[in-house]
């Protein structure tokens, strides 16, 4: 059976190393400029790893300036209770979603561990020690997760300007690309897989004067 052809470069980083030739558009598109592994991401220095200070949200927003900033994040109520914690690669779009879902007295002030340059696994960690120096498991992380983490995706398009939806339509119409061309180059392997049966037929035919599986090509 014939193999795809794999990306063999062993000094590329991990994640790029034996992709196969045929998916690298795709790949290259969703380990590009994002990748959460090696990508940087803005860093603002009133903002960077202060993780035991809270802030006001709104404070909090208005040094983050429109930024993209990857971390862990507690959101607190107005009594300072948490309500949710979680980690994102775009603190400021998350913590607008979660206010535009649940409301200023829910998302009154928030603590943020930020990261230059992001890993999902360290985040995560940070995320569940979090939760683990609390009493109890915030309603966000438990009985009201319908309103927090799952909806986020959601809530934070409603939360986006003009600009920030059209850049985001934008990312989601290059996907539908690389995947139609991922596809396009499954059907062409297809097509080439069975050109190659019908040539090894054919030649068997002839060879063995035994035309029962070109017969059968035609019925």
């Amino acid at each position: 059976m014939e193999t795809n052809p794999v990306e063999t470069n062993q000094d590329l980083p991990i994640e790029h190393q034996n992709v196969p030739v045929a998916h690298q558009g795709l790949h290259g598109f969703l380990y590009s400029s994002d990748d959460e592994h090696t990508a940087e991401v803005t860093t603002i220095p009133q903002i960077e790893s202060n993780s035991a200070e809270i802030l006001s949200l709104e404070t909090w927003c208005d040094r983050a300036s429109n930024a993209k900033v990857a971390g862990v994040y507690a959101v607190l109520d107005t009594q300072n209770r948490t309500q949710y914690i979680g980690y994102s690669r775009n603190v400021l779009l998350s913590l607008n979603g979660h206010l535009t879902q649940n409301g200023k007295d829910k998302c009154a002030f928030v603590r943020v561990h930020t990261y230059k340059f992001p890993k999902r696994e360290e985040m995560e960690s940070l995320r569940d020690q979090w939760i683990s120096e609390l009493d109890s498991i915030p309603p966000g992380n438990s009985s009201d997760r319908e309103m927090w983490a799952s909806t986020i995706g959601e809530a934070a398009k409603a939360a986006m300007s003009a600009a920030e939806r059209n850049a985001y339509e934008e990312k989601k119409l290059k996907l539908r690309k690389a995947m139609a061309d991922t596809a396009l180059n499954r059907n062409l392997e297809a097509i080439d897989a069975t050109e190659a049966q019908r040539r090894e037929n054919l030649e068997a035919a002839v060879k063995n004067d035994d035309w029962s599986a070109v017969i059968n090509e035609q019925q």
